[in-house]
């Protein structure tokens, strides 16, 4: 199933979509909080998170016993991120690619003699959280170096600690799309990821959810961005140094991963700041970031105002 966040009304919604992803605007959905017989508790997409697995065979049942008159049009401009404001930080990789992390050190003058023998985390503040077609806004007195970066975005759905890799998927409520927009000169100067990470709106994701019943298997999709319409970034997920099943397993080794927690699994080569000569994003850019199976957002870049 593609479940999505959308604005109606102006009241948010959980809905369902029917809908090629290439083909958003020739879409339908089903607004599923509006159904008879939908508990009426659960009011957003993380409230159907922590319902657990039973909900989404109610789902399914309501989806195949709705009357064609319910279904609307797909309007692309109404699709909020699937989870507009997550309870907690969304978790992050650093250098999960090979070519990044060789491309990045070398960008920056360092010559890598291997490849992390562990997962780099870092997390991205919620207020980060865009929608998968909004604006991001770039302000030149906080960066003058937004960069690209496509990735593919993990979606908890149950309580884990302690989870085996073999068990890991299982823990998975779907996937979705996300760009990690970076400030290149934050994370320079403050010698960290989060601030530079975590300029407002710099997490666009979406376009809706894609249930995990309908990845085979997540290291095997395609991921692309483009800026302009021109191809930035193009990689597949099997070039992963650490798995979705990996990470999953490692963080819950530390932390327990709660239902609604979202993360971004890393970024291929191809970012603007290791290009020669570097690249960033600038007012009136659109990027384009999709990932095979599950979807693409577009984001156009603006200034304040």
């Amino acid at each position: 199933m593609k479940l999505a966040t959308l604005l109606n009304e102006e009241q948010l919604h959980i809905a369902a979509v029917d809908s090629h992803w290439a083909e958003t605007e020739k879409g339908r959905v089903l607004l599923l909080n509006t159904l008879t017989g939908w508990p009426q508790h659960i009011n957003s997409m993380q409230a159907l998170i922590e319902s657990g697995g039973e909900m989404l065979a109610v789902v399914e049942q309501l989806i195949a016993n709705s009357d064609h008159s319910l279904w609307q049009p797909l309007h692309a401009e109404t699709l909020q991120a699937p989870i507009p404001r997550p309870i907690r930080n969304i978790i992050c990789l650093g250098w999960n690619y090979a070519e990044h992390a060789q491309e990045s050190s070398s960008a920056k003058g360092v010559q890598i003699d291997a490849l992390p023998q562990h997962p780099i985390v870092f997390t991205k503040a919620t207020t980060t959280v865009n929608g998968p077609y909004d604006d991001i806004v770039c302000d030149e007195q906080v960066t003058k170096r937004l960069d690209w970066e496509v990735e593919l975005g993990v979606v908890i759905g149950k309580s884990c600690r302690h989870v085996s890799e073999s068990d890991a998927l299982d823990c998975v409520f779907g996937y979705t799309v996300i760009n990690d927009v970076s400030a290149r000169d934050l994370q320079k100067r403050h010698q960290q990821f989060f601030l530079g990470k975590s300029v407002d709106g710099t997490c666009p994701m979406g376009p809706w959810i894609v249930t995990a019943d309908e990845i085979d298997n997540p290291q095997h999709l395609q991921l692309r961005c483009r800026v302009n319409q021109a191809i930035k970034q193009q990689a597949s997920t099997d070039q992963q140094i650490f798995s979705v099943a990996n990470v999953i397993s490692t963080l819950s080794n530390v932390m327990t991963l709660l239902p609604g927690d979202i993360i971004a699994t890393g970024t291929p080569s191809g970012v603007g700041f290791a290009r020669t000569p570097p690249e960033y994003l600038a007012p009136d850019d659109v990027v384009e970031c999709e990932v095979e199976g599950i979807g693409k957002i577009v984001n156009k870049i603006v200034r304040p105002g």
